[in-house]
């Protein structure tokens, strides 16, 4: 057999700093130019959590296996979910995951802790790329991934911190709430479902729901915040169960390239533990894939956010803590995503594109090589455009406060993966028989994996596109490829 026998219990950790794991010069070399960041470096809230889990520095062998059927590159949500349905299409197949750092510890265990599907806000601009039907389709599908994902969550008890209600939708200019009016008018309009989304015009009503000062409207409906990292974790520790399944940590990837003895199979090399032989490879690093494989080079183009977490004052805590997870909207498309943990610790994550994110990619402007370096921090940058909404727009936030106030304790950047035409690359990769990506989800793959990588899954085993119930667009394509170049 290509991956030895084992369970959970037998693998080997890999002999590595943890915090080189998370941050060393593996996958996004740290130039030392001078960014501001915490203390310790860039490591987030979910990572913080799993540093000492025995998963994130695991090997399933000792030696890398010299072949499988199936070697998945990367162990985010994609790649875990990847193997879960790999393992289970396929009862004879092998399947190995190869992560460059600690497991999970890229875009995955770095984001805002979101799963909220769009629902109507990015059907104006949906339509006039793709057409009505095709943005029809991408509503529905975030929908249906969010279905799929709490109810995989909660028929298998998974401890990830879920919560389930009400997310806001809240435009705080009349720019900003002209632009949602506009496409929810629009949805409706060309007969998508919008009965389950609760709509509140009144500036006054809006604000006293949601609690924020320049509230000009307010869109909600049901959606999630989970620890992320915990989901994957769950997920991949059943597919270890398999004596089919090989984890193999801290094994950077740096190209594939077809095999001399056999051409109908690849050869996955990596930097410092050898090569493996296999029929089909998936790239499932998002944003760092086109460094793995040269045609995807300026159709994914990796751009850092940052989150920042915050300590609420007394007067947004316990009973009159935030009870809804948010998108509160600016002009030109800016944004905060506010997630308040209140099925766990409590702590307020700010995550988006804030006005904060412009000064970054100003930064970034000037310091190129660190597009793709997760090791960035935000407190120079991006915390005080946090810390002015959070004291300008929600009501009371640090008012009357006895004692301390909120704190605004730690950030953390994430390496989004964005397309030309904001839809992730899914399919088999044209002109390279039997590699396939998971790809391009531009910062909102919660929202959208649950369903395309089983949806992968399907056509790695010869169904039709039709099967996988995604929507055209997703598809990767020649013609696509040349535009989006």
């Amino acid at each position: 057999m290509a991956v030895s026998n084992h369970t959970p219990g037998d693998g080997v950790l890999a002999d590595v700093d943890t915090k080189a794991g998370i941050n060393g010069d593996s996958v996004a070399p740290n130039s030392g130019s001078g960014f501001p960041k915490p203390g310790g470096g860039s490591i987030s809230h979910w990572l913080q959590g799993a540093l000492e889990d025995p998963l994130f520095n695991y090997r399933s062998t000792s030696e890398l296996p010299s072949s499988a059927d199936v070697v998945i590159i990367g162990s985010g949500i994609s790649g875990t979910l990847i193997a879960k349905h790999s393992l289970e299409t396929w009862p004879e197949k092998t399947v190995v995951v190869l992560e460059a750092r600690g497991f999970c510890s890229g875009a995955t265990g770095r984001n805002a802790g979101h799963c909220k599907p769009d629902q109507y806000r990015g059907f104006s601009k949906y339509e006039q790329a793709f057409g009505t039907e095709q943005a029809i389709k991408i509503l529905d599908n975030e929908q249906r991934t969010w279905s799929d994902l709490v109810s995989y969550v909660k028929e298998n008890n998974v401890d990830c911190d879920l919560w389930v209600g009400d997310t806001l939708d809240v435009p705080t200019t009349s720019a900003s709430a002209q632009a949602t009016k506009m496409a929810y008018e629009g949805l409706k309009a060309a007969g998508g479902k919008v009965d389950h989304i609760k709509v509140t015009l009144d500036p006054a009503e809006a604000s006293k729901i949601s609690r924020m000062k320049d509230a000009q409207a307010c869109y909600a409906w049901p959606a999630s915040t989970l620890n992320p990292w915990k989901l994957t974790a769950h997920i991949m520790r059943s597919n270890l169960q398999n004596t089919r399944m090989n984890l193999q940590t801290h094994t950077q990837v740096t190209d594939v390239s077809r095999s001399a003895e056999d051409p109908d199979k690849w050869i996955v090399h990596t930097s410092e533990r050898g090569s493996i032989s296999c029929s089909q490879v998936v790239h499932a690093t998002n944003a760092y894939s086109s460094a793995i494989e040269p045609s995807l080079r300026g159709i994914i183009i990796p751009h850092p956010h940052i989150c920042t977490r915050a300590v609420p004052p007394a007067t947004y805590t316990g009973p009159v803590g935030l009870r809804n997870s948010y998108g509160v909207l600016l002009d030109d498309g800016a944004m905060f995503s506010v997630n308040p943990r209140c099925t766990a610790d409590g702590m307020v994550l700010f995550g988006g594109s804030n006005p904060g994110q412009k000064k970054l990619n100003e930064w970034l402007e000037k310091h190129p090589e660190r597009w793709v370096d997760d090791d960035l921090g935000g407190e120079e940058l991006v915390t005080p455009a946090v810390k002015k909404f959070a004291d300008e727009e929600y009501i009371g936030w640090n008012k009357n406060v006895d004692g301390e106030g909120s704190v605004f304790d730690h950030s953390w950047s994430g390496i989004i993966a964005l397309t030309t035409d904001s839809m992730p690359l899914i399919g088999e990769l044209p002109g390279l028989l039997g590699q396939w990506i998971c790809a391009g989800h531009n910062g909102h793959g919660m929202a959208r994996i649950f369903t395309a990588a089983p949806g992968l899954v399907k056509l790695m085993s010869g169904k039709a596109w039709e099967d996988t119930k995604l929507p055209d667009v997703f598809a990767i394509k020649p013609e696509r490829m040349t535009r989006l170049k």
